[in-house]
């Protein structure tokens, strides 16, 4: 099997190599990474990759250096990832966070090959388009988000149309139970430590604030379908059920596994098949009780925000996930306090309301890019009478 790994060097994708490594049937195509080139370097090598990109520019001669000798192509920049992405392959990981994995991802589908998709924004931001070049090239694009991948085992054999509700946890991560006042003063350092989940800076500090759940609301609704009303999210610490499905009848189909993003990949990995993956196994009864409650939408206003976007649709994703990532980048170098990100989001979509097409359909990549960009720089401006 010709596998290609987008993200190869984050959380995702050193989980994916993980499993990769202990195959010998896979044929590592092209993998890609950030500044770590000497360990992308190093997994490529180990794979026998034929290319692996570094988006920088920067890092090229780093990388070359690191390749020497191993038979593995260099290449650098974000045309030299979006390149890579057309190389042939049976399966695709697209695990490169955040708007920056879109155009890989979606050129990856022309292949016609399985897409293994971690990179929420994709659907978030142009979740028609995806959906609808999966199908013109006869692709596959199989859910990786633990949540996501939960939801989609949980409905194998089901009908869709007998779907009440889907509910989709959220551990509160380290503010579960502080107060809005002790909110507005959370260090970058207090956002960063995760109870359950061991992730990147950005996926971590997004998981405190909860604005990864809230993109995990909108990618449920552009994947499966299912109307806003019927997505709830509901606090859960232990992050140990990953996703709930309620039907019709009442029930409720719960799929739960050990914190591990293995389980998810393993399963995109083997689908249809479920292989023997290097996880733990739950104990239960040492365990002993879950807990639930209801999120706060005033200390976690980020999930109003979805489900303003998700019922606005066209555009509002793409400028959602655009002002999103300069709040948290703002927040990441201290011009912005915590709950200052949310309300920076807020105000990007309520002033692109008037001054755009927000939410004109999604028709082409070169739409959403515009209104990224268009968001970015409402979200700069913004910054500045914020400060």
């Amino acid at each position: 099997m010709r596998v290609s790994v987008f993200g190869a060097t984050g959380s995702i994708g050193e989980s994916t190599f993980d499993l990769l490594a202990r195959r010998d049937d896979i044929q590592a195509v092209a993998l890609t990474g950030g500044r770590n080139v000497a360990r992308l370097a190093e997994q490529a090598r180990s794979l026998g990759a034929e290319i692996a990109v570094t988006a920088h520019d920067d890092c090229y001669a780093a990388l070359k250096e690191a390749l020497a000798g191993s038979g593995v192509e260099a290449a650098a920049g974000t045309q030299a990832l979006i390149d890579a992405a057309d190389r042939p392959a049976d399966w695709v990981m697209s695990a490169i966070v955040g708007a920056a994995g879109l155009a890989p991802g979606f050129r990856a589908l022309a292949q016609g090959a399985t897409l293994a998709l971690a990179n929420k924004e994709s659907l978030v931001t142009a979740g028609p388009l995806m959906m609808a070049e999966a199908a013109r090239h006869d692709a596959r694009i199989l859910p990786v988000d633990s949540e996501h991948s939960a939801v989609f085992q949980a409905l194998v054999g089901e009908d869709t149309g007998a779907v009440e509700r889907v509910i989709i946890p959220a551990s509160g991560g380290p503010f579960r139970d502080w107060s809005l006042e002790r909110l507005e003063h959370a260090t970058l350092a207090e956002a960063m430590t995760h109870p359950n989940w061991s992730m990147g800076q950005r996926i971590t500090i997004d998981s405190a604030s909860l604005f990864n759940k809230a993109l995990e609301l909108i990618e449920t609704r552009e994947f499966f379908g299912f109307e806003p009303d019927q997505i709830e999210a509901v606090i859960h610490p232990q992050s140990i059920i990953h996703a709930l499905v309620g039907f019709r009848d009442g029930a409720l189909m719960a799929h739960l596994g050990a914190p591990d993003m293995r389980h998810a990949i393993g399963y995109a990995l083997n689908w249809p098949d479920r292989a023997k993956l290097p996880v733990a196994r739950l104990d239960l009864a040492a365990i002993g009780a879950l807990q639930f409650e209801a999120p706060d939408p005033v200390r976690f206003p980020a999930l109003r925000l979805a489900r303003a976007v998700m019922e606005m649709r066209g555009h509002a994703g793409a400028a959602f996930n655009a002002a999103k990532e300069v709040a948290l980048d703002e927040f990441i170098a201290g011009r912005l306090r915590y709950l200052d990100m949310a309300r920076l989001v807020e105000r990007t979509i309520d002033q692109l309301l008037t001054d755009s097409c927000l939410t004109a359909p999604v028709t082409t990549l070169e739409t959403v890019q515009a209104m990224d960009q268009m968001a970015r720089e409402a979200a700069r401006t913004l910054v500045l009478r914020m400060a």
